[in-house]
C-alpha cells in the first residue's frame, strides 16, 4: 500500500478509521484506500449508509444555525473528524464571522488536515484530543486561548459517543463537559441507534466496525436521552436526525441515528 505524501509517517494506513471513513462517505478526499474499502463494505451490508452520513451532517448544520440564532458564538466540536464539507466553522461563521470554533479529534490525520484547512482563519483551530478525557480538553491552553468559558459554549458531540464503550462511561463524559460550561450553554449530540426493523443490518455494520480502530456501540433512544441528564432537552427531544427541526419535509427518515440538544439551566 503506497503512503500518500500528505499522510504523517506515524499513521498506520493499513487500519481504517471512522473519521476518514466519514470523510469519504461525505465525498471528501482526506482518506486512505483502506477507509474507502471499509465504507464500501458497510454500504454493501447497509445500502443507506451514505444517506445516513449525509443526514447526520445536515443535522449538524441545522443545530449550529439554531445555536447561533440562540446567541451562541463559541463551539467546541469534539470528535470532529476532518473539518470540511459544511463543518461547524463554515456554518457558524457564515452566520457570524466572529464565531469561534475549536475542533478536537483523536486522529492525527484529521488534525493535520484540519490545520491545513483552517490556516488563515483566526477564529477556528484544531487540536489532538480524546473525547474520553474531557478535563484534558477543556483545560488545554489551546482551548482556553480560543474559547471563553465565562460565556456560553456549545459542545458538539456529533456521531462520536457511539465509539465510546460503556466501560469508558459516556454519560460521565457528557457530565464533565456539562460541568465545564456555564449556564446557557448547550450540548448537541447525535448517536447511532439500532432501529427495530433493521436490527440485523445494524449488527452486521457493528461487526465491520470491530475491525477498525473505532468499534461501534449502538444505544437505544432511552439510553441516549440519559446521556443528557442534568440538561434541559430542547424540543423536539431525542429524535431521528432527520426529524430534528427539518428544513426539508421530503427527506426520508433516518432512524439509524438519533439526535438531541440539551441546554444547561
Amino acid at each position: 500500500m503506497t503512503r500518500p505524501e500528505w499522510a504523517p509517517e506515524d499513521i498506520d494506513i493499513s487500519v481504517p478509521n471512522a473519521a476518514r471513513m466519514y470523510d469519504y462517505s461525505l465525498g471528501g478526499f482526506h482518506n486512505f484506500a483502506v477507509d474507502r474499502e471499509m465504507v464500501e463494505r458497510v454500504v454493501s451490508m447497509s445500502p443507506n449508509a451514505r444517506q445516513i452520513g449525509l443526514a447526520n451532517r445536515a443535522f449538524l448544520g441545522r443545530a449550529v444555525r439554531r445555536l447561533v440564532a440562540s446567541g451562541v458564538r463559541q463551539f467546541l466540536d469534539v470528535g470532529s473528524g476532518i473539518p470540511t464539507l459544511a463543518s461547524v466553522h463554515e456554518v457558524a461563521q457564515q452566520a457570524d464571522p466572529e464565531a469561534r470554533v475549536m475542533y478536537v479529534d483523536i486522529d492525527p490525520v484529521a488534525v493535520a488536515h484540519g490545520r491545513a484547512i483552517l490556516a488563515g482563519n483566526p477564529n477556528a483551530e484544531v487540536m489532538l484530543g480524546d473525547v474520553r478525557r474531557p478535563d484534558d480538553i477543556v483545560r488545554d491552553p489551546a482551548v482556553s486561548g480560543l474559547l471563553d468559558f465565562t460565556e456560553p459554549v456549545a459542545v458538539m458531540l456529533i456521531a462520536v459517543l457511539h465509539f465510546v464503550p460503556d466501560a469508558d462511561d459516556p454519560a460521565g463524559i457528557v457530565r464533565r463537559f456539562r460541568e465545564a460550561v456555564k449556564p446557557g450553554s448547550y450540548i448537541a449530540l447525535s448517536h447511532g441507534s439500532p432501529p427495530p426493523q433493521h436490527e440485523e443490518d445494524a449488527a452486521k455494520v457493528s461487526t465491520v466496525y470491530q475491525r477498525t480502530s473505532t468499534p461501534l456501540h449502538l444505544r437505544s433512544g432511552e439510553e441516549i436521552g440519559r446521556l443528557l441528564d442534568g440538561l434541559e432537552i430542547v424540543e423536539p427531544g431525542v429524535v431521528p436526525v432527520t426529524d430534528w427541526h427539518p428544513d426539508d419535509t421530503g427527506v426520508e427518515p433516518r432512524p439509524e441515528v438519533l439526535a438531541a440538544v440539551g441546554r444547561k439551566p
